[in-house]
């Protein structure tokens, strides 16, 4: 994201004296208004807070106080001694935690330019807990991948997939870079992936992420890992990805039943299966 210069605030837009909403809340919401309807750009750089102050006759700490919200909803991104600017839309991505629509497929559906790197594509041992996530025996041969993930030109994600040589030791070789790999075990091997197992937590970038992601060392990044099924139960690709965090956000749609021991049953759920963490 370039930074631009600031434009100010649309005339006519004020304060409502009357209104009970608090002032911070009115400024927010106007603020946020007027970069949805497009009168500020992401990269755009707000107007400062003595112009905000200014224009609404607001005091310092209710500009404080709507800028820090906005930025906590990642809205604006704040950079000591230069600013406030908007900050680029995050992509919103249902696929991975609730369906099986592999991250390629998802974009692409969305009208989004997707394109990979791959960094890695080999035969290796397994460690110990790539081998329990797959039920193989310890340094059985593995297939590792590793895919710098492009959304409209911009590093978004990083993943290391593994899956068992057996029966996917063409994968070695294939070109994955303008294909989904989920499409390609189906069409390649009739390999449907029908379930998986997530797990999501957050860390912090190392100098080998935040270089390849380009982004700050320590930056947050959303870490997802995944064991993925065939219909007979088989563990076919267990994966590790690397969201940044200021470029990612999931939904997830969630339903209240009863019975859940009766339903894994129905999905084919044993209840010993765990991760390997």
């Amino acid at each position: 994201m370039t930074p631009r210069s600031s434009k100010p605030v649309k005339q006519g837009i004020s304060i409502d004296r009357d209104s009970p909403l608090p002032y911070y809340l009115q400024l927010k919401n106007t603020l946020i208004e007027q970069i949805e309807s497009g009168h500020w750009q992401p990269g755009d750089q707000l107007p400062s807070e003595p112009e905000l102050c200014r224009h609404f006759g607001v005091s310092r700490t209710v500009v404080r106080q709507a800028l820090k919200e906005m930025t906590y909803e990642g809205m604006v991104l704040r950079e000591k001694g230069k600013g406030t600017f908007v900050a680029e839309p995050k992509i919103s991505s249902t696929s991975l935690v609730h369906s099986l629509v592999g991250f390629h497929q998802d974009m692409t559906e969305r009208g989004l330019k997707m394109a990979d790197k791959i960094l890695e594509q080999s035969i290796l041992p397994a460690s110990q807990k790539i081998a329990a996530n797959l039920q193989l025996e310890d340094l059985s041969p593995v297939i590792k991948i590793d895919r710098l993930r492009y959304v409209e030109d911009e590093p978004v994600v990083l993943v290391a997939s593994f899956l068992p040589y057996e029966p996917c030791r063409k994968l070695v070789s294939a070109d994955l870079t303008e294909e989904s790999l989920y499409a390609y075990l189906e069409k390649e091997y009739d390999l449907r992936i029908v379930r998986g197992r997530r797990l999501i937590d957050a860390v912090g970038a190392n100098e080998h992420q935040s270089n390849l992601l380009e982004i700050e060392l320590g930056s947050p990044l959303i870490r997802i890992e995944s064991i993925s099924y065939l219909e007979n139960g088989t563990p076919i690709e267990y994966f590790h990805a690397l969201f940044r965090g200021d470029r990612s956000r999931f939904e997830v749609e969630i339903l209240r039943f009863q019975g859940q021991g009766k339903l894994r049953e129905a999905m084919g759920i044993k209840q010993e299966e765990e991760f390997l963490i």
